[in-house]
């Protein structure tokens, strides 16, 4: 499984085949610690979440459904 690095503050994901900036589906695994607090009808509801760690496995564009095409680039006004 190969992973897909994650945006930071001076980066964002581009499709390299449309060039679409703004939407994509990523599929992510996790583990996390979560403390869930049972009101007194038994409904679970999360308070507080922790996450221990996390890799991004696919992001595929929105636009034409690209999955390997997926790279970073810089934000606006960050020089390189």
């Amino acid at each position: 499984m190969t992973t897909v690095p994650q945006p930071t503050a001076d980066t964002r994901w581009r499709c390299a085949l449309c060039g679409n900036l703004t939407r994509f589906d990523v599929t992510r695994s996790s583990k996390v610690v979560e403390y869930v607090h049972l009101d007194l009808a038994g409904e679970p509801k999360v308070e507080e979440r922790e996450v221990l760690s996390e890799t991004i496995e696919s992001v595929r564009c929105r636009w034409c459904n690209a999955v390997d095409q997926i790279e970073l680039v810089d934000k606006p006004g960050v020089e390189s």
